[in-house]
């Protein structure tokens, strides 16, 4: 074809067409994969707008009732006549290679798209005040022509395909429960109730300041680089990146944080140190610090970085009350109820962003405050389309962090105690789980890692399971949480 001629191919988009004429039996799977833009020609376009008609009226497509719709709409010499239609039907003497000619459609179509959006992004270059701007709407051009083969369909459960794609999973947990367990948090206790955090969900972690929920995150975001050898990419909208390395560092090294920033570690200390630097080196870990981003720049920067690591496999955001939504004047911070909707706006695209890139999104909440020490899901602050949003909701609970220390004395409070709260689980149960706080390392640890009693903490009345509870007893299997 001329060198100024968008990619097409005539003879394909013909042969196409007269399959649809000729084989009855795939009429309905061509008529909905096909779409009128994907077609070059206008009179093969407009033959197939007619043909979708002829079908949504449950007629069956063939040269006469092709013909007739046309007619009806006064569109048949726009299609080239009744010979063009007749040359449709005779072009082919099968319809047995139907797909490779859809192939070739479909191939030239998304060039086409493709070159249309060069020429979008080089007219939005041109004129573009801001360069993440440029770069945001050049990715969602192409990111969007990626996707166009990807929209879902209305299917019939009838042929058994999803049932038995049902069955075949739950045969396989059957035979290994380990199958199909989603990414493994650190936390024993956790990852037997969530099953690990599976992919498309999004987690969101909620505390008051101080309760260490960028602890929690980090050390489950450690279990996943640094064990387990995942990618995992964290947006830190509150701390720097030295920070978030620091702790890390020290967290994973089994060192005293204090002690390394007051000039006291000892050689022992140095030494799991160099190991802790040495594998943080080696780890899939991307950071972020940017301190304010939005929604739509973290599933760029995903994007990009999926594609030049050929996966992702963790996102971790701290926190959504710090993000920014896409008005450009921020005006949505004039009142409450416009901020409430931006974060109603943040949780949605997160949520739709863990679909999209198929991961588990971990985020970070603020809680509101509340007077009463036993969080609830209507205490996360500003919106409760968090609550909405998200798959899992979490709390973490310390009591020692405003315990007195008379109280500590006494024993009433364990220092170091917390609870971990599943307040809500699409997909699965609710529970407590119970866990130890290291402070000087900044990480939380499951209780028997540290040689503890398994025993609720005593900041609360708890059922009285004697002097030997089991697990599910101590860990709060059979205490429900309200929602």
């Amino acid at each position: 074809m001329p060198n100024n001629q968008m990619p097409h191919n005539m003879d394909a988009e013909k042969a196409l067409l007269g399959c649809v004429l000729l084989d009855e039996g795939i009429q309905s799977d061509l008529l909905e994969r096909l779409r009128e833009e994907d077609l070059y020609d206008e009179g093969h376009r407009l033959v197939l707008a007619a043909m979708k008609a002829v079908y949504a009226g449950k007629k069956t497509v063939d040269l006469v009732t092709l013909t007739d719709e046309l007619e009806r709409e006064g569109k048949l010499e726009r299609a080239g006549g009744i010979q063009a239609i007749t040359e449709l039907s005779a072009l082919i003497p099968s319809a047995a290679n139907y797909k490779q000619y859809l192939e070739i459609v479909r191939r030239d179509s998304v060039n086409r798209f493709l070159i249309r959006a060069a020429k979008d992004i080089i007219e939005n270059s041109m004129n573009s005040p801001e360069e993440r701007d440029a770069i945001g709407y050049a990715e969602g051009l192409v990111y969007d022509i990626s996707k166009r083969e990807d929209s879902g369909n209305l299917e019939s459960l009838a042929d058994g395909d999803v049932i038995e794609e049902v069955i075949g999973k739950l045969e396989m947990i059957q035979n290994d429960p380990s199958s199909c367990r989603g990414l493994e948090t650190g936390f024993r206790h956790l990852d037997r109730i969530t099953n690990g955090l599976q992919k498309s969900d999004l987690i969101v972690i909620a505390a008051r300041p101080g309760m260490g929920k960028t602890s929690l995150a980090m050390n489950i975001v450690e279990n996943a680089c640094l064990r387990k050898g995942k990618i995992a990419a964290v947006f830190s909208l509150e701390m720097p990146r030295v920070q978030i390395v620091q702790r890390l560092l020290c967290a994973y090294a089994g060192v005293s944080m204090s002690n390394a920033l007051s000039g006291k570690l000892n050689g022992k200390d140095w030494k799991n140190l160099m190991r802790a630097s040495d594998q943080l080196r080696k780890s899939k870990l991307f950071i972020d610090d940017s301190s304010r981003v939005t929604p739509a720049e973290i599933l760029s920067k995903c994007r990009r970085l999926s594609t030049a690591e050929g996966g992702l496999d963790l996102i971790m955001i701290d926190y959504i009350q710090l993000m920014g939504g896409e008005d450009k004047g921020r005006n949505s911070r004039n009142s409450p109820e416009n901020r409430q909707q931006e974060i109603a706006n943040i949780t949605r695209d997160l949520k739709i962003m863990a679909k999209e890139l198929n991961v588990p999104v971990i985020a970070l909440s603020q809680l509101r405050r509340i007077q009463t020490k036993e969080a609830q899901l209507s205490d996360l602050r500003e919106s409760g389309a968090i609550e909405q949003d998200a798959d899992i909701v979490m709390f973490i609970n310390r009591p020692d962090v405003g315990a007195t220390p008379e109280e500590l004395a006494k024993g009433n409070i364990v220092k170091g105690a917390a609870e971990l709260v599943i307040a809500k689980h699409r997909n699965g149960e609710t529970g407590r789980i119970q866990l130890r706080f290291l402070g000087e390392q900044t990480k939380f640890v499951d209780v028997e890692a540290q040689g503890q009693p398994l025993e609720a903490p005593e900041y609360r009345k708890k059922p009285d399971f004697g002097e030997n509870p089991t697990a599910d007893e101590a860990f709060g299997g059979d205490i429900p949480v309200d929602d």
